[in-house]
């Protein structure tokens, strides 16, 4: 999923597809750890990268709340 539909999503959807996006890591790792080798390694990366662009915009929403805020 893209950066902007990211954005477009409420804090529980983004909360919820970060649990999601961590425990697909936590289960590759997991295979990966009793199969000796991972099914497909390429997947480790894109679900990596997908999290740090969830937590990119939950920290970018949290900031603009706290912008609102602090101005008003």
């Amino acid at each position: 999923m893209k950066a902007h539909e990211l954005r477009e999503l409420s804090s529980a959807e983004l909360e919820s597809r970060l649990k999601d996006e961590t425990k697909a890591i936590h289960d590759i790792r997991f295979n990966k750890s009793i199969a000796g080798q991972a099914e497909n390694p390429a997947r480790m990366k894109q679900h990596r990268r997908e999290l740090a662009r969830i937590k990119t915009v939950i920290r970018e929403k949290s900031g603009t709340e706290q912008a609102i805020t602090a101005t008003v």
